[in-house]
């Protein structure tokens, strides 16, 4: 199962992509999406969905792994996040994959095991989970990739029993 992980925003969207195969992750890629304050915020929208586009016909995930929206201060962040995890979505349901939504605590829970954990403790266990040499830079790219490892495991567990099922055979 090929996933790709997004953490949305409107200047920098992070991605990570990853295989996941009878428990095991590999890294296919990861990196930022990013766009510039001075272009008309429609303009960078358009950037964003085309860029999200790109990377559904390059790497060809099966699914997407998307953050949920929790913002608690900025509202005017919030519906401009908002606005920019709407066309990634599209994008992803354009391109013919299922769109697959987690809460903050859900990633941290899965990645490292408690719901409550660190930004920094969510960062070492992706770094170690993933076999990487270092945390990726930005911290929207290794967020994304956290994410995507969610979504493994949330969807993996019936994926894993197939697997099973078929090294028996």
């Amino acid at each position: 199962m090929r996933i790709l992980g997004i953490d949305p925003g409107y200047a920098i969207v992070g991605y990570g992509i990853i295989d996941y195969h009878c428990g095991h992750f590999s890294v296919v890629g990861y990196g930022a999406v990013t766009t510039s304050a001075g272009i008309p915020f429609p303009e960078r929208l358009n950037s964003i969905y085309k860029d999200i586009q790109f990377l559904i016909d390059k790497y060809k995930p099966d699914d997407l792994a998307i953050e949920k929206l929790y913002f608690n201060t900025n509202s005017t962040t919030a519906i401009d996040v908002a606005q920019a995890r709407g066309v990634i979505v599209l994008a992803a349901e354009s391109g013919g994959l299922s769109v697959n939504e987690y809460t903050p605590l859900q990633v941290k829970q899965s990645v490292t095991g408690y719901g409550r954990a660190e930004k920094h403790q969510v960062m070492e266990m992706v770094k170690s989970l993933l076999c990487l040499k270092a945390v990726p830079k930005p911290d929207d790219t290794a967020d994304a990739l956290a994410i995507a490892v969610c979504h493994a495991h949330y969807s993996g567990s019936a994926y894993s029993k197939i697997c099973m099922e078929v090294k028996k055979r």
